[in-house]
């Protein structure tokens, strides 16, 4: 086996509060998250929205410290696993590609030119696969590959989506159960998977398997953790006026508390680092939604991080498609 490289796909987000503008642009120039029927007006309307959203999320940001820890825990994780692959005898180079901020995916794809690997996995850090996700990272690479004959020599195998890996399930089981036993009555507790959402559309009319892996995800887990509470899966993070996946997350919250639910434990599924949906949308806005509900027992299950079992999972996937590539 020759050089072999891995690179992790990320969204991406701003170190500072001075980058949440040009970020937001750039997430919203992406024809995958606003898809539009005429292409010119992609620009603009990414500039309006931007230009429109950047005090609010701004203040979001400072509500978590002034910044996105996504790229920190990303290149943690990176480091986790080269250390762990190491281990076994499998020593690889990590590339971080983020879509929206630093370090670009342009950016890793340049340092794995440079590099001169002979193969590479493309790990998405999205455990379900979306168009809007794993789908723009992957459209972005073919468009890199295409455009650059020095990409042409490397073998790569691309993970599409890993949300079956055992040692993933077992890793959000886990912590689901450490935040259950912080209760009196552990098994009485509600756990409220809330997953980021996207348009209704993308599933409908675009054929994105997202919303169907999601809820086989949701269900695997729960399967793992057996036991013998009860759960509900809804969608949060909406944005615009279309219809986007239901329930709503903040619905849902409010439906839960109308039927009497007082416990409740967050699991944000599709997230597998803290960054602003964690740590600001559910710690923060949802809490307070919950409370004002009557949940007056809210806590929230840790995204994986750098756990030990997650990071594991990651090591398999990396080494199955080593192995088979």
């Amino acid at each position: 086996m020759g050089r072999v490289g891995v690179l992790l796909l990320n969204l991406g987000g701003p170190d500072k509060l001075e980058d949440v503008g040009p970020f937001l642009y750039n997430l919203f120039s992406d024809p995958e998250i606003i898809r539009l029927p005429f292409r010119w007006l992609q620009k603009p309307l990414a500039w309006f929205i931007a230009t429109r959203r950047t005090r609010t999320s701004q203040e979001n940001y400072k509500q978590i410290g002034g910044g996105s820890p996504l790229r920190q825990i990303t290149e943690a994780q990176g480091e986790a696993l080269k250390e762990q692959l190491g281990s076994l005898g499998q020593e690889v180079n990590i590339y971080v590609g983020m879509r929206y901020w630093h370090p670009y995916t342009e950016e890793a794809i340049a340092q794995i030119t440079q590099d001169k690997l002979e193969h590479l996995v493309i790990l998405p850090l999205y455990p379900q696969f979306s168009i809007s996700t794993s789908g723009s990272s992957f459209r972005l690479l073919d468009k890199l590959w295409q455009e650059d004959p020095k990409l042409q020599p490397i073998d790569y195998t691309v993970i599409p989506s890993w949300y079956k890996q055992p040692g993933y399930l077992q890793a959000m089981a886990q912590l689901i159960a450490q935040e259950l036993e912080q209760f009196p009555n552990p098994d009485e507790v509600h756990i409220f998977f809330s997953a980021h959402g996207v348009p209704k559309s993308y599933v409908e009319e675009a054929g994105d398997p997202y919303q169907m892996e999601i809820e086989e995800c949701t269900a695997l887990i729960m399967q793992t953790l057996n036991r013998p509470n009860t759960h509900t899966l809804a969608y949060q993070s909406r944005v615009g006026p279309v219809e986007w996946l239901q329930p709503y997350t903040e619905d849902a919250l409010k439906e839960l508390g109308a039927q009497g639910v007082k416990d409740l434990v967050v699991v944000p599924i599709s997230f597998v680092s803290e960054h602003i949906e964690t740590l600001q949308e559910i710690d923060i806005e949802y809490r307070e939604v919950a409370e004002e509900s009557g949940i007056h027992n809210f806590r929230r299950v840790p995204a994986p991080n750098t756990h030990p079992v997650f990071i594991n999972a990651l090591v398999e996937l990396v080494m199955d498609a080593v192995k088979n590539p």
